[in-house]
Formats: structure tokens, sequence, C-alpha cells
């Protein structure tokens, strides 16, 4: 029979490869002038839209979704194609997935810095770009999985395996974690609350690092780097085990985020197990790329494609060891909410996700453009100056970590605490967050480089938007397969049927999650009700939804955990039926502020006036930005009513009709609260943001440290 005729698009490939480099400097840029507004507050340039809090997840979600996602697409167009021997299932339906993934990343670029938010972080889109994000995400699927099933190969590579697993794991991700009841076109509450709301979150956080910035890049890995080298891979079992054994653990992982918190026992114990296990199928996958290079290593010497990617597999080494250790109760006490955790975090995405980018796109384009590399040199160049930039950003964050942590446990010899004040642990990694800043330049310096470098490639050369290609059916394949190992058989056999593979994937998938989740929805047990903890006022629901517009949650947790360091600073430890009516919840993942889980009543009004206005007035030296709109901006009072009635759906208990009245006693409170600070010599005014967050902060704590007393545990 003779060989078939078609041709692969490339076009899209070049499409998803120029949205790569575009959206990783843009999200770089704002990376690198959030980490210089720690050292520089004023570098917020005094707009509401450029502070720390709204561009922090602009930054994320710039990093992850638009530069590593474009990447993760670029790749996966261009291997898929060659893997399966065949053209994209439609090129229209390629078209709509490129031009919707950009359209989502304009609109979080938009939306985002306006304070439209739902605070989780890696999801904080609002209710309408998550739809459209499930949109797309079919769009890509069914062009996919219609490429499978049309294919010319009946084996599927391991590659493949790894892009079917990412598919539908972040498809039952997204809807999970972002069922929520909206509050206007721009606003929403998760059907969760509190510590199911924190399970649900992480589940989803954890995992979409595990099947977002690593499976994809499994895939590309055991594509690329066995064509960059013109080596097979080490080994077709290991890849067996690894990804079975990576994708069934790897779900499991998510609570060890929520350690010594509020969340059960046997949850936290449940993460830290499997987080423990997943060291096996990570260095499995890790050794399986290296042994790739087996008989190649003196091209590493000189190839920069092979450089890049042997830095990107040694990072996942790191990151995939380092994730475990942090799951260890003992280490997590002292590196949770510490810069230890972000050093950990840009090691994975600087070092694996940034440099494979790199790796590959200095392979693929030249031959895209049927061309050389324009400059070795200058990619030698890009090579050091983001290894340079790794170690200072890494080695920066790790000192600052592990000092800070150990100045907020340290008690003098009379058993008080030697730092009280958490302000004097800030100025002390000041210089830290200096030199994360300049290692974050010099990993940028290297980036503009590589652009600038592909850029002349591509003009050297033409793209070849159509590459021919020729393959013989898939029937002719049967019978080589015939010849196969019998011992292999088996998995030979699943890996010629992509339903049932992807069916297997999907069941392997939920078996973590529902095990994790169901519980804490059935059994009450797990989530003690406190009788003294009720709603917010009207005026406090608006100074929550500040705080959250504002993305405090940023650099404040809300969580205090069971240490004595902890409980001597901030008071009472943290419970379960405390956070029964929170939609979302709002624990945090970092403190570059102190917690406010009992900030109410710590302060009075007119401390927290004069601190949103000019933070050094109250705390010299302060690197918290100010927020002088909060001081002329109105109170939005047409909200209240659908804020009330979406809340009550997902289970707070306001009275039938109180959203009617809601206003008025919303003015009751900010008039109080507008009195006092007058009387004290304040020009309030009761109409204006600010009172409602005031409100909101005095609230924090107080339902059980009020009626300590009286309140009983159900």
């Amino acid at each position: 029979m003779e060989k078939e005729k078609f041709f692969y698009d490339n076009k899209i490939v070049r499409n998803f490869a120029i949205a790569t480099l575009i959206w990783g400097v843009v999200g770089m840029t704002v990376g690198l002038i959030i980490a210089f507004q720690l050292v520089t507050p004023d570098m917020n340039m005094g707009s509401q839209y450029t502070t720390f809090g709204r561009l922090r997840p602009l930054h994320t979600n710039a990093v992850i979704f638009a530069f590593v996602g474009n990447a993760i697409f670029m790749g996966l167009y261009y291997s898929l194609q060659r893997l399966c021997k065949a053209r994209m299932f439609s090129d229209t339906l390629s078209k709509l997935h490129f031009w919707g993934w950009q359209l989502i990343i304009v609109l979080a670029a938009i939306t985002l810095p306006l304070g439209l938010t739902t605070s989780k972080e890696y999801a904080e889109l609002e209710w309408p770009i998550d739809i459209l994000i499930a949109v797309v995400w079919v769009i890509f699927a069914i062009n996919m999985f219609g490429t499978i099933i049309k294919r010319r190969e009946k084996h599927m590579y391991v590659a493949i395996w790894f892009y079917i697993a990412t598919v539908v794991t972040v498809a039952v991700l997204h809807i999970v974690n972002s069922i929520e009841i909206p509050a206007g076109l721009f606003k929403s509450y998760p059907v969760y609350a509190g510590v199911q709301d924190a399970l649900v979150q992480w589940w989803y956080g954890h995992n979409a690092v595990a099947f977002f910035l690593t499976t994809p890049f499994l895939g590309l890995m055991y594509y690329f780097l066995p064509k960059a080298a013109n080596r097979p891979i080490y080994s077709y079992r290991l890849s067996i085990v690894h990804f079975w054994s990576l994708i069934f653990i790897y779900i499991w992982a998510g609570p060890h985020h929520l350690l010594y918190t509020a969340l059960p026992d046997w949850a936290q114990s449940l993460g830290t197990v499997f987080s423990i296990m997943l060291i096996a199928p990570s260095w499995g996958g890790m050794f399986n790329g290296l042994l790739t290079l087996r008989g190649a290593w003196d091209k590493v010497r000189e190839e920069p494609v092979l450089k890049f990617m042997v830095v990107a597999v040694t990072c996942y080494g790191m990151a995939t060891f380092e994730g475990p250790m942090l799951s260890l109760k003992n280490v997590n006490a002292i590196a949770h909410f510490t810069d230890w955790i972000v050093a950990h975090v840009h090691v994975g995405a600087l070092g694996w996700n940034g440099f494979l980018i790199f790796g590959i796109l200095y392979w693929l384009v030249p031959k895209m453009y049927n061309t050389k590399l324009y400059s070795n040199k200058l990619a030698n160049t890009h090579f050091w100056l983001g290894t340079l930039g790794i170690v200072f950003y890494a080695v920066a964050m790790y000192w600052s970590g592990l000092t800070q942590s150990l100045m907020w446990k340290e008690f003098t010899p009379e058993g008080v605490l030697r730092y009280p004040n958490f302000l004097e642990t800030v100025l002390q990694i000041i210089p830290m967050y200096a030199i994360r800043g300049i290692g974050g330049a010099l990993y940028l310096t290297g980036v503009l480089i590589g652009v600038y470098n592909l850029y002349k490639t591509a003009k050297a050369g033409e793209l070849v938007a159509n590459e021919p290609a020729e393959a013989h059916q898939m029937n002719l394949m049967d019978e080589t397969l015939k010849n196969e190992r019998q011992k292999e058989k088996k998995h030979r056999w699943l890996e010629s049927k992509p339903t049932q593979f992807a069916i297997l994937a999907t069941v392997v998938i939920l078996i973590g999650g529902l095990a994790e989740i169901i519980p804490t929805y059935l059994i009450k047990s797990n989530v003690p009700t406190i009788s003294s903890v009720k709603p917010l006022t009207p005026l406090e629901l608006q100074g929550r939804d500040i705080y959250i517009r504002e993305g405090c949650v940023s650099c404040h947790s809300q969580m205090i955990r069971p240490f004595r360091s902890e409980t001597e600073r901030y008071g009472e430890y943290s419970k379960a039926g405390e956070f029964v009516y929170d939609h979302p919840f709002l624990w945090g993942s970092k403190r570059t502020g102190p917690d406010l889980a009992r900030e109410g009543g710590k302060y009075p009004d007119l401390w927290h006036f004069n601190h949103m206005l000019d933070p050094i007035t109250m705390s010299p030296g302060s690197i918290m930005p100010k927020y002088p709109w909060l001081f002329s901006q109105d109170l939005n009072l047409s909200s209240t009513e659908t804020k009330i009635n979406s809340l009550r759906k997902v289970g707070v208990p306001y009275p039938e009709g109180f959203e009617k009245i809601a206003n008025e006693e919303l003015m009751i409170q900010a008039d109080s609260i507008t009195a006092n600070l007058i009387r004290n010599g304040a020009p309030a005014e009761s109409n204006k943001e600010i009172i409602a967050l005031i409100a909101y902060l005095q609230r924090l704590g107080t339902d059980i440290k009020v009626n300590q007393k009286n309140q009983t545990v159900k």
C-alpha cells in the first residue's frame, strides 16, 4: 500500500510560540515590578491599578496561563501531529483555540488590575471568564482527541499519555473549583465555605501545578529531549510506571498546603503521606529524562538546547524533592507563610518550565523556519544569565524565609517573644528582597536576549507553514505490533485505545479527590460549629469584598496555627467553626504582613484610618502601600441586596427580607464608625469605602474573642 501524503500545520505552532514570548516578557516584567515594590512601595506609582495586591495575581496568571499555557499548546501542537502522523483534526478549531486563549489572557489583564477577583490563588478570574475558559478548553480537547482518533500511528507514545491526563484533569479541576453563585456581572461567591473551600482550593491549586505545570511538560520532555539529543528515551517500562503512579499519587497531595490549619487532621495526614510517596514517580521521570542523554553528554557542552533542557530536568528533580520535604510537618512549621515557598515555586517555574520552554524554542524555531539558530553565543548568554538569575532569586528567598521564620519563633529567656513587632522581622529581610529583584532582572534580561535571537532566526528563514509528510495507513502498523514483547502487550493494547486510556486516566485521578473532599461534606464532626459565630453585617460584608478586591490576602493570612509563637503574637489559634460563613475562605499562603485573624479590636478605628491612608505614620518603615482611593471612592450600596441574596443561596443564614433593610443597617453602622473617627479628629465620611474596610477589620476574630465565655461548640 502506498504512503499517504499530508501536511503538518506549523502556522498554529508559530502563533503559540509568538504568544509565549510576548506574554512571557509581560508576565515577568510585572513580576519584576512587584518584586521591587516590596523594596520601594512607591513603585506602585500611586495608582490603585498598580498596587502589589492587584498586580500579584496578574503576574501569576500571566506567567502560568499565558507564558506557560501558550508554550504547552505550542509544543503539544507540534509534537502531537508528528506522533500521530496526522495534521491537527481541524484548522478552524486550532484558530478558535488560539484566539480564545488570547482573549482569556487579555480579559485577565484587564479585570485583575481593576480588582475583579475571586481571591482564590491561580483561580482569581471571575465567573464569565471561567465559563469562557471551559469553552476554550473543550475546543482544545475536541481538536486534540480528534487528532488522536484520526492518527496513522496506532501506538500512542508516552508524551500523548501525559497530554491526555492533562486535558481531562484540568477540566475536572477547573469545573469543581469554579462552582460559584454570581452576585453581579463580575462578582461571585463560591458554594464552598471555610474549611471545605480551603480544601477544594488547594486540591485545585496543588494539582494546577501538577497537571498544568508538570504533566504537559513531562509530555514535552519525553518528545523534545530525545529529539534534541538524537537518542531514544531511556526506558519505556519506567515511562509506564512513571505515568500511572504520578497521576494517581499527585491528586492526593493538595492538603499539605494546609498543615497546622483548621483542616481535619486525617486530611492533613493523607496529604503528607502521599506527598512523600510522590518522590518516587517524580524522580523516576527525572532519571528517565537525564539517562536519555547517556552517551551524549559531550553534546551538552556544545549545544545550548541541551543545556537548557538538562538544567530544566534538574530543577524538576530539585522542586519535586523539596515539595515532599515541605509537606513534613516539622519542615512545614518553619517554611510555611515565608519566602521559602516563594523560592520553591520559582525554582520550578523559572527552572523547570522556563528553561524547558526556551530549550524547545531554540530547537523548534530553526526547524519550522528551515534555517539555523541565529546565534549560539546569544543562546549561551541567555542560558548563563537565566541560571545566575535563578540562583540569585532562590538563594535570597531561602535565606529570607528561614531568617524571618526563626525570628517569628524566637523567645527571650524570660519566655516572651524576642521580636513581638512583626514589622521588625520584615525590615531584616528587605535586602533579600532587593537581591531577589536583581535575580529577576538577570533572568528577564536573558529572556529578552532569547526573544531577539529567535526573532533574528525567524527573519533569516521562511516559515514552512504546511510541512509535507507521508505515512502508511494505521492498519500496516498492526503487523509490526504483533512482534512486540509479550509482557508489554497489555499496556500496548491500552496505548492503542485513546478512549479507554482517557477513561482509565480520569478514574485514576478522581479517586484521590473524591476520597478527600466528600468526607468533609458528609461528616459533620469535621467542621464543628461555634454558636457565637454569626454572618457579617452588610457593612462588614462590603468591607470584606474591598479586602478581596485590593488583594490583601496576598500579604496577610487569617489562620493562626497552634504554635506558642503564634498564639503569643496573634491570640487564640483558629478553629474550623469560625469560617463556616466565609465564601471564599481567606486563610492566605504568605505573610508579608502580620496575620489578621484576631485583628478586631486590637487597634482603634483611628489607627486603621491613618494606617490605610499612609502606613508609615502608624508603622514606621512599613512596606505596605498607601490606599488613598478608599477615602475618595463612594461605597457601592446598589450591590448589597444582590450580595445578601447570593450568600443566602450558598448557605449563609441571612433572614428572608433582610436584603431589603440591609442598606439601612449598613448606614447605621457606618455613621457610628464615622462619628467615632470625627470625634478623634479624622475627616471621615460615612459613605466612603474606608469605613466599610474598617468595619470588616474590626470584626475579624471578635466572634469568639468577645463571647469566649458563652460560646458552645457542637
